[in-house]
């Protein structure tokens, strides 16, 4: 499959248009400005290039993370500048984040074991940091990948559902998941 940024840019376009369910092929390459004949000429199919898509939202969450690991300050304030850049890559990717929550696409966010943990890739950063606040005294971890997969479905998924569901600001958003999120693993 050939996949370049433009193609990906139109089917983002498309699922935030249409939703996941009606971005037909037809509709990304609208989107995308190519015909329907050059995406199946290319092997392109929806299913590939929503898990492109989620790539590029696991390196956009990344790269909103590196900040926060490389400052100043405790690690309560630097997990606190972590989760706001984390609310700032799922709005960036609202109608994308919908449409992997579907069955068929959650494997990009699960790892596969027993433990039932989100893939290190969305972890890692907050579980160092979480580490760094049990270190500093700033936070409770207790077992850090665990409350690192905790963090990131709670701030993703409440973040997503109260601006697409309930249509409150990014802003507003925001500040009560983390408050509540920050709250939740302080220091006692």
């Amino acid at each position: 499959m050939v996949v370049d940024d433009a193609l990906l840019t139109g089917a983002g376009r498309a699922i935030e248009r249409y939703g996941w369910r009606s971005a037909t092929l037809e509709r990304i390459a609208d989107e995308a400005g190519v015909s329907r004949m050059t995406l199946h000429r290319r092997g392109v199919t929806r299913e590939a290039l929503l898990g492109a898509l989620g790539e590029r939202l696991e390196r956009d969450y990344r790269a909103a993370m590196w900040p926060a690991l490389t400052a100043r300050g405790s690690a309560r304030e630097r997990l606190a500048q972590a989760l706001a850049g984390y609310c700032g890559a799922v709005e960036d990717h609202l109608e994308v984040v919908a449409a992997l929550e579907e069955a068929d696409h959650a494997a990009i966010f699960h790892e596969l074991g027993p433990r039932g943990l989100s893939r290190p890739g969305f972890t890692e950063p907050i579980r160092r940091l979480l580490e760094d606040g049990a270190a500093d005294g700033t936070l409770a971890a207790g077992d850090a990948e665990e409350v690192a997969t905790v963090l990131v479905n709670l701030v993703a998924w409440t973040y997503r559902h109260l601006r697409r569901g309930h249509g409150w600001t990014a802003e507003r958003a925001r500040r009560r998941v983390l408050d509540i999120a920050l709250e939740g693993v302080a220091a006692r």
